[in-house]
């Protein structure tokens, strides 16, 4: 499970976010590409912009059920 006190200070804010566990497999920015992209440093993804519309938010659903790290979470206060 994601931890948001873990999270990469790039994500934007809001309840979405990668933590320090990705790997940078790219299924995130794959399901979710409005939502997720790979961080300039090249280790990682991050969410660069939180999801405003039901698709968006079903694709970061489906990101984060794919991701096999557990490292997306939407808990964040």
């Amino acid at each position: 499970m994601a931890d948001w006190k873990d999270a990469y200070e790039e994500n934007v804010p809001g309840k979405w976010y990668v933590d320090k566990k990705c790997i940078l497999c790219c299924v995130c920015a794959e399901a979710a590409p409005k939502n997720f992209k790979e961080a300039a440093s090249g280790d990682h993804d991050y969410v660069f912009k939180q999801p405003e519309t039901e698709e968006e938010v079903l694709q970061c659903e489906e990101a984060m059920a794919a991701c096999p790290v557990e490292a997306i979470g939407n808990d964040r206060p």
